[in-house]
């Protein structure tokens, strides 16, 4: 074999870069030091650089190449297309040397002789300059797929060489400041792994959209991974918590099957890239493309990528991981691996946040890709030939893009598209530019007009929201470095598990009031009841409109739809947070808000005064409920049992008396939630005034309080505060409640429990902060956006103090 233009893959490394490219480096690294460690490469060998670099010497191309490239402008899109055809077809036409060739066509005999005179492989492009840790190069370069004998192969390692002159990579190397004649490409062949007849995705090892660095985020779709890259299928999409892997909790902590629309899949006939597009049938949309076990494997050998890189890199390298399944049930196969670039446009020493400052109409919705907020006049564009329509700071409306697409994208001010998920391409592209896109939005182009002026916001959570007009907002820059430290904890009060990867990014203790009730509106929306007794709902409208909420998800009951449900929406706040406590309350719902959620009409009490009615502890203990807790109970086991997540703290809420409170314990540990037994702290809300009154009865049971300032307010004043009749009575800081507030501080304190505050009032009233840091709170959680604020006016409160040891939440 002549080394000068092949090397077999098993004896590539990442020292041979500058020969072969970042894609076939990499390749070949994992070929060498992870094929023992569960990452499958699929074999092959790579066509050096050198190839290409003799091939254009011989045929004298450079001084064309250089009149063709030297002093382009770019932003003319005629002249950078006609530059660029130029360009290749001098490389097509350009004889490949006769020591190339034969060399080439030796290593393929070989190839064939190990696995298979039938073979077909993937000819992919790996340039010089590519899967650098600030530049991916993704999609820039072409791919040949089910490549079949010598004379298709030759022709497809041709066109890969002159691939580097796509009009996208022209454009993508001038802009990143690569001198496009130090460039050189090599090729990577490579036995093709039939995922056409299985699935494909990609994997990060963070989490794309906040940049957590805590999960690995897998994604997968039916058939070809370019459906997916292209944004053609809306992929599922899978979070796996590191750390609980690594400690052997091995679950998939959250999960979202997608539409895949459409799959691709190979031709009836051989030779090059007979790729055809087809409509996923109806069953297989709705059916994961892989199980829990497949995702864990896919997770595991993404950490021992990642580990790997970052070893070589001297600190934390996170990575973008394409797999492929080899058929179905066939292994699951890594076919490249690369720096992950995402998070390149984020600030490194500010937490920055998009924030609406105005409400307008919902004109689409879809998934978020960043957490930014940008407005424009809307361009929908259908086909590349339609790009030079776009001008610099439209919002791009389009069916999907491709990497074609590049040179005009990054004028646009937000992207908009039909298909896709958070690994296509307009995803990816959106993350390097720092703009916002809304990706996966069903008919998108009807619903947005052309010259529409529109604000495309991503700051909401995994929903991203297409606004009518130009709604103002403001972004909110923080330097981390500045940030205080305090004796008192400050926590966030967190309810949308949508949020929380991004929520976990502030500089929080932890989270103080998960609130279940708001995990049960967004992520199920059924009446706990409702999905476990469906035949007790009356109308059969409903009734099976509470079944589809299951069935179209993959669930074949409703309880274990809602269970599942409920664990993963806890999960994914734990998880987010690790190792930060985060204090999950039980349901606080009130019979009007059961009501109100779906089927939750034919299992609710009409009650006059709902808020002082069946809630909180006195639900649970009721044998109506009784089914309805556990399902509760079975999901907060889970979460912190199998699935490792111990720092959950559980919270009782509106429990009345200290009967109550022992039946309630005494209930949780019937139900495997027993306080202390692997270390599980059950705390009590104090928001009734006999909570405070009897502050050490509770403090015996419990091992902590924290203060609901909401009710123990209305309930002091005898103010509902439901009523805007009597709303001006309502007032956090009358002194009647002032008092009880200190009672309930200190009382704690004497009997050596930790106790905190989670209601509005510390949110919206500095002065009152400064007061419960002078008694001498031990935490407070209040709302994401009042956080930094909170944390300074805690800090300057403490300041004014003498020094004095907290208890520890």
């Amino acid at each position: 074999m002549d080394t000068r233009y092949i090397l077999p893959l098993e004896d590539v490394s990442m020292a041979d870069l500058p020969r072969v490219g970042g894609k076939t480096a990499s390749l070949g690294e994992m070929t060498r030091t992870l094929a023992g460690l569960g990452v499958r490469v699929p074999p092959g060998f790579a066509v050096t650089a050198q190839a290409w670099t003799d091939m254009l010497d011989a045929a004298g191309c450079w001084p064309r190449l250089h009149e063709l490239l030297d002093g382009l402008d770019l932003s003319d899109l005629g002249a950078l297309a006609q530059a660029g055809a130029t360009a290749r077809q001098l490389v097509l036409d350009a004889p490949m040397p006769a020591a190339v060739e034969s060399a080439l066509r030796a290593a393929w005999r070989e190839l064939c002789a190990r696995e298979g005179a039938d073979l077909a492989v993937a000819v992919r492009s790996s340039a010089t300059a590519e899967d650098l840790p600030t530049a991916s190069f993704a999609g820039q370069h072409d791919t040949w797929l089910n490549v079949r004998g010598e004379e298709a192969l030759v022709h497809a390692v041709k066109a890969c060489q002159a691939s580097l002159f796509t009009d996208r990579a022209i454009v993508y190397r001038a802009e990143r400041g690569f001198d496009a004649f130090r460039v050189r490409i090599s090729v990577a062949v490579q036995k093709m792994v039939r995922s056409d007849l299985a699935a494909s995705g990609v994997v990060f090892t963070l989490d794309t959209e906040s940049g957590h660095p805590g999960f690995v985020f897998v994604t997968g779709t039916w058939g070809l991974g370019e459906s997916l890259v292209q944004g053609r299928a809306d992929p599922d999409e899978f979070h796996v918590h590191k750390a609980s892997l690594l400690a052997g909790h091995a679950h998939v902590l959250r999960r979202r099957i997608g539409r895949k629309q459409v799959r691709l899949v190979l031709g009836p006939a051989g030779g090059v890239h007979p790729v055809l597009e087809e409509p996923t049938p109806e069953p297989r949309q709705r059916q994961p493309c892989l199980g829990d076990e497949a995702v864990l494997e896919l997770a595991r050998a993404a950490l021992r990528i990642e580990d790997h890189y970052s070893e070589r890199a001297g600190h934390w390298q996170p990575m973008d991981i394409e797999w492929a399944q080899d058929g179905p049930g066939g292994a699951l196969c890594i076919v490249q691996a690369r720096p992950d670039t995402s998070q390149t446009a984020r600030p490194d020493d500010a937490l920055e946040t998009y924030v609406l400052d105005g409400q307008a109409p919902l004109l689409a919705s879809g998934r978020a890709v960043g957490d930014r907020i940008a407005s424009g006049i809307v361009r929908r564009i259908a086909t590349t030939a339609e790009l030079g329509r776009l001008r610099p700071g439209e919002v791009l409306v389009a069916p999907a893009t491709s990497p074609d697409w590049e040179p005009v994208m990054k004028t646009a001010a937000a992207l908009v598209t039909e298909s896709g998920g958070r690994t296509c391409h307009a995803a990816i592209v959106a993350r390097e530019l720092g703009i916002p896109a809304v990706v996966g939005v069903e008919h998108g182009c009807q619903a947005l007009v052309e010259g529409q002026r529109v604000t495309v916001s991503c700051a909401q959570g995994d929903q991203g929201q297409v606004l009518a007009g130009l709604v103002p907002f403001h972004v909110e820059r923080t330097p981390m470095s500045n940030l205080p430290r305090t004796r008192a904890q400050v926590m966030v009060n967190l309810g949308n598990p949508a949020l929380a990867m991004r929520t976990a990014r502030l500089p929080a203790a932890g989270v103080g009031l998960a609130r279940l009730e708001f995990i049960i509106s967004e992520c199920i929306g059924v009446h706990p009841l409702a999905a476990l007794q469906p035949g007790r709902i009356a109308d059969p409208a409903v009734r099976a409109q509470v079944q589809s909420r299951w069935s179209r998800e993959g669930w074949t009951d409703g309880q274990r739809f809602f269970t599942d449900r409920l664990a993963e929406g806890v999960a994914t706040i734990a998880a987010a947070f690790h190792p930060r406590p985060v204090v999950v309350r039980l349901s606080d719902f009130k019979s009007n808000e059961y009501a109100a959620l779906l089927g939750g009409a034919d299992f609710e009490p009409r009650e006059e005064n709902p808020m002082l009615g069946w809630r909180g502890a006195a639900r649970y203990l009721h044998p109506d409920w009784a089914g309805a807790f556990a399902m509760e109970c079975e999901a907060l086991a889970r979460v912190r049992g199998p699935m490792g997540l111990d720092n959950v703290r559980l919270m009782v809420p509106f429990c009345r008396t200290v009967r109550e409170a022992r039946q309630v314990l005494a209930l949780l540990a019937a139900h495997g939630l027993r306080r202390g037994e692997d270390g599980l702290q059950v705390l009590v809300m104090c928001e009734i005034p006999n909570n405070v009154v009897q502050v050490q009865a509770f403090c015996e049971l419990f091992d902590g309080l924290s203060i609901g300032s909401n009710d123990l307010t209305q309930l002091t004043l005898g103010v509902d505060r439901d009523s805007a009749r009597v709303a001006e009575a309502f007032d956090e800081e009358d002194p009647g409640v002032l008092e009880l507030l200190r009672q309930a501080v200190q009382g704690a304190r004497r009997c050596r429990r930790p106790i905190g505050i989670c209601g509005q009032a510390p949110s919206d009233r500095p002065a009152l902060v400064q007061r419960l840091v002078e008694w001498g709170i031990d935490s407070l959680s209040v709302t994401p956006d009042r956080l930094l604020a909170t944390l300074a006016t805690v800090a300057r409160a403490e300041q004014a103090l003498a020094p004095g040891p907290p208890i520890e939440v």
